[in-house]
């Protein structure tokens, strides 16, 4: 299913948003090959434990996980090399992805985004407001890693970004376990697009990559398999669409 988002073709600031509930190797493949002008996305991955509850340190401070877990069932069967060929060729070349990941997942990453094609132009750090316990260091970061397609590309705003980037978190209620914040991506989406550019998310979650897109006057494509998340998504990018185009 598409919904799109698209309110008069001759004005310079209406965008077009195709949001696609399905399974992200199912809509890749149809993508054409170097049509995609950024990345930006969050794929599933294992969480990280806060270690052994029975260790030296048996008291486990709430919030800590009690093991390796995975958050969606999505993650029991798609792995990074089911995908990262297929973004890597829908790409433009001598243009970027940034991939969210953790410790535990950032070696695979890193693996098969060398193998897909893609070569690695930085590790970014976004500190949060707020951390996850553990007795091996608090975790109150998470890395994008960022990637490159071709030659190098430099950011658009050299002079005022940095590697370790500061974002609140979203604190309390959350409309998906793993949410980002939109200040957060809309950050990312300016350093590497220009206005117009097509923005695709393969695991959108619901919806903040788009709802960034749009406030950078960027197209979107974004792709989600959970239904519940994918409406989500739909309803906040058509609000979001609403209140910025008409």
């Amino acid at each position: 299913m598409i919904e799109e988002i698209v309110k008069n073709p001759q004005r310079e600031r209406d965008r077009v948003c195709k949001l696609i509930n399905d399974d992200c190797l199912n809509v890749l493949k149809n993508i054409p090959d170097n049509s995609i002008d950024l990345i930006v996305t969050d794929p599933p991955y294992k969480t990280i434990t806060g270690g052994n509850k029975n260790g030296i340190n048996s008291i486990r401070p709430k919030g800590m996980l009690s093991g390796n877990r995975k958050l969606f069932a999505y993650q029991n069967t798609i792995q990074p090399n089911d995908w990262m060929p297929v973004i890597y060729s829908v790409l433009k070349p001598n243009t970027h992805a940034y991939i969210f990941t953790n410790a535990l997942n950032m070696e695979i990453m890193l693996t098969e985004s060398r193998k897909a094609g893609f070569q690695l132009h930085n590790i970014l750090v976004w500190e949060k407001n707020n951390c996850t316990p553990s007795q091996y260091y608090m975790k109150n970061c998470e890395y994008v890693l960022l990637l490159r397609k071709g030659k190098a590309k430099w950011i658009n705003n050299i002079g005022d970004s940095k590697t370790v980037h500061q974002f609140n978190n979203i604190i309390g209620s959350k409309l998906h376990p793993t949410e980002k914040p939109i200040d957060l991506l809309k950050f990312y989406i300016n350093n590497s697009s220009t206005i117009n550019d097509i923005v695709l998310d393969p695991f959108m979650g619901s919806g903040t990559t788009g709802v960034a897109a749009l406030n950078n006057d960027r197209n979107f494509i974004g792709i989600e398999l959970d239904k519940q998340y994918y409406d989500i998504a739909v309803k906040r990018i058509n609000n979001e669409g609403k209140k910025n185009y008409e």
